[in-house]
């Protein structure tokens, strides 16, 4: 049995440690939180492949570091964050929840109503690490076109499993899923 997958980013190689989310499967364990050189990497290329956009918005947590490289390149002077729970600063908030392959409870996501304001009418891009059943994406999705966004595109390093075949996300590379043996 395999206990790690290789993976490549560009220039970039990891070797991602295979963990079990369930009796029946196990995922390469993917975390771009502090690996410097990956969102580098990646950032680069997503920048390359995304439209026009005014904004990028993405999820708590790990999707942040990517987002923050992207704009960076971008010239772009904010993103948007949706968060995790609903915070005392936030000013009429926007909810979603979603069950993630990793969490395997229901979380929230949380749009700032200040950030709803700053999206609305505008196009934006959906950022994440990987999409996986595609969940946390469909969430964060409905809070912005609920702030009257217009998702324009959607973006990840990785396209886990079957979400490697939709045609409606940018993604860098595929990562299989590895079922029990």
């Amino acid at each position: 049995m395999r206990n790690t997958y290789k993976l490549t980013i560009g220039t970039v190689t990891r070797e991602l440690p295979l963990v079990w989310v369930s009796e029946e499967l196990r995922i390469a364990s993917f975390v771009i939180l502090g690996d410097s050189q990956i969102v580098a990497e990646a950032g680069s290329l997503i920048a390359d492949k995304l439209p026009e956009v005014d904004f990028l918005v993405t999820a708590e947590a790990k999707g942040i570091p990517l987002a923050h490289e992207v704009a960076k390149l971008k010239g772009m002077p904010r993103y948007i964050v949706a968060r995790k729970s609903v915070k005392a600063y936030m000013e009429e908030p926007f909810v979603a929840t979603v069950t993630s392959i990793t969490t395997h409870k229901q979380q929230k996501l949380v749009l700032d109503g200040q950030d709803a304001a700053l999206i609305r009418g505008k196009r934006v891009a959906l950022i994440d690490d990987v999409i996986s059943t595609g969940d946390s994406l469909r969430a964060l999705e409905a809070l912005v076109t609920e702030a009257g966004a217009e998702v324009v595109a959607r973006a990840a390093i990785l396209a886990e499993g079957d979400s490697a075949d939709r045609e409606d996300i940018i993604y860098l590379e595929k990562l299989p899923l590895f079922p029990a043996e």
